[in-house]
């Protein structure tokens, strides 16, 4: 990394909520020439590599999501976050997401509660239902009770949070009675997220919890301006402060608009045709279009890339950005060049415009 790190202090909104830059990945696996999946030991080494990066540049937040699928080369984002945390010092570790609805919460609780020891008091769990559903069968869950799980299991992994000794009752295990939930972490509670994809009753739940929300901008940004205002007035009306709201986007960064897109359309086009149904096809004029002032990509210079923060932040409140990075096969080198730019030329303009 040839970019000098930026300071840890960071400018707070209105509220004293700091804003937040990071990364993320599911660590998807690209196609060979002979239609192969590249190694995921490779991938995994690679994701690491990211995490050091973005740590010593000064980015706030480095997470990994779960999947249970040949593409990908992460099933356990507790696993790949306690490697990160033995590489990098300060970067706050969270998975992105954990599929809660198909994972036992005391058990998840437990291994990111000793996440947080491994790693100074530096570990969050995101909940979601995820995006896929391979996760039912494979651990032998009925598909047809998908809300079920998900609101009795969150019941539960909030009550774990609470206390070592964890009374409940739900519909999807066997109870509990004085239940002792160790270790306990370094931090007085784990940060609990809930990631939303444009369900309102989904926001509303997580604002009655008094919980912070991520919303995946992968449509018109404008859209969620109604789940962004539902998630806090569903806070207050329960009687919570208003809670941290955050956005992930696909994201890549270079010096020149035409250099980013340029570098990044091959990959992009690639990972959109590998990911959408019935093999989707992305041509140059819709990622342009996408990439444009208004649209959900963040694909340009770094001074597009904080217009755009700033303009969804204006509209949203929100006050967390995740870039989704690597995606699509595309190199190494520019990878880490764009991490470098988000922390060194975005994360300290978006402060500064915020401060």
């Amino acid at each position: 990394m040839s970019g000098t790190p930026v300071s840890r202090s960071n400018p707070r909104l209105a509220g004293g909520t700091p804003f937040e830059i990071g990364i993320f990945t599911f660590g998807e696996l690209n196609r060979t020439p002979d239609g192969a999946f590249t190694d995921p030991a490779a991938r995994l080494k690679q994701i690491l590599e990211w995490a050091r990066a973005a740590d010593q540049a000064g980015l706030d937040v480095f997470g990994v999501g779960e999947h249970h699928r040949p593409d990908f080369a992460v099933s356990s984002p507790q696993m790949v976050l306690a490697a990160a945390a033995r590489e990098t010092e300060r970067i706050r570790l969270t998975s992105t997401v954990s599929v809660l609805s198909s994972a036992d919460p005391v058990r998840l609780h437990e291994e990111f509660a000793t996440l947080d020891l491994l790693s100074g008091g530096r570990a969050e769990i995101t909940a979601g239902r995820g995006a896929y559903i391979e996760s039912f069968p494979l651990f032998g869950q009925d598909l047809g009770r998908y809300d079920e799980y998900f609101e009795d299991r969150l019941g539960l992994l909030l009550a774990a949070r609470e206390s070592g000794e964890v009374t409940w009752s739900g519909s999807t295990r066997a109870p509990l009675r004085d239940a002792g939930i160790y270790p306990r972490p370094q931090q007085e509670k784990l940060p609990v997220w809930v990631a939303v994809g444009g369900t309102p009753t989904s926001a509303a739940r997580a604002g009655a919890l008094g919980l912070p929300m991520y919303l995946a901008i992968l449509g018109a940004p404008t859209r969620f301006r109604a789940l962004a205002a539902l998630h806090r007035e569903s806070a207050t009306a329960a009687g919570h402060a208003a809670p941290q709201l955050g956005v992930t986007s696909h994201f890549h960064a270079a010096e020149t608009t035409q250099a980013a897109r340029d570098a990044f359309f091959p990959h992009y086009a690639a990972y959109f045709a590998e990911n959408m149904p019935r093999g989707g096809q992305l041509d140059r004029d819709t990622l342009d279009t996408w990439a444009n002032p208004g649209g959900a990509l963040f694909a340009g210079s770094s001074a597009e890339i904080v217009d755009k923060i700033l303009w969804e932040h204006e509209m949203l409140g929100h006050t967390r950005f995740l870039a989704q990075v690597g995606l699509g096969g595309i190199s190494q080198r520019d990878t880490l060049r764009s991490i470098e730019l988000l922390a060194t030329e975005v994360l300290p303009e978006v402060r500064r415009a915020l401060a």
